[in-house]
C-alpha cells in the first residue's frame, strides 16, 4: 500500500469543506464531495471486516471535512464534522474514488433504497 501508483500534486479543501479537490501526476484530477468520502471511508466502521459486514451509512448529504492529516507519505487522514477520523484514504484509494465514481455512488444509492435509507436522514444498516 505505501508504493502508490498515484502520486497527489495538489490536495486543496474546497466550498467550506465540502469538496476534497485532488490533481494527481498523471494528469487525474477529481473534486470528490465529503458525503462520497465519509460514506466510502475504509474505515472498519464502515466496511468491516468482511464484505458482509459492509455498513451502508445515510444522512451524510451535508458532511463536511474539518481535517485532512498527512498518514506517511502515502495517504492522508480525513476529519468529519460527525467526528469520523478513523478511514486513512491511500493516494490509490482517492484515484480509485474518482475514476470510479459513477458506479460507486449508483451502487451506495442502490444500497440506501434496499436498506429504507436516505441521504437526509442519519442512520445505517
Amino acid at each position: 500500500m505505501r508504493n502508490a501508483t498515484h502520486w497527489p500534486s495538489e490536495l486543496r479543501l474546497k466550498e467550506n469543506g465540502r469538496v476534497l479537490h485532488i490533481k494527481f501526476d498523471d494528469g487525474g484530477e477529481y473534486a470528490l464531495a465529503a458525503e462520497y468520502l465519509r460514506v466510502m471511508s475504509l474505515s472498519a466502521e464502515v466496511q468491516g471486516h468482511r464484505e458482509e459486514d459492509r455498513v451502508t451509512v445515510g444522512g451524510k448529504r451535508n458532511c463536511v471535512i474539518i481535517g485532512v492529516e498527512p498518514v506517511g507519505a502515502y495517504a492522508v487522514r480525513l476529519s468529519f464534522d460527525d467526528l469520523h477520523t478513523t478511514g486513512i484514504f491511500t493516494w490509490d484509494y482517492l484515484y480509485d474514488l474518482g475514476a470510479g465514481f459513477d458506479q460507486k455512488w449508483a451502487k451506495y444509492e442502490a444500497e440506501l433504497k434496499s436498506k429504507g435509507l436516505d441521504r437526509d436522514k442519519p442512520g445505517q444498516a
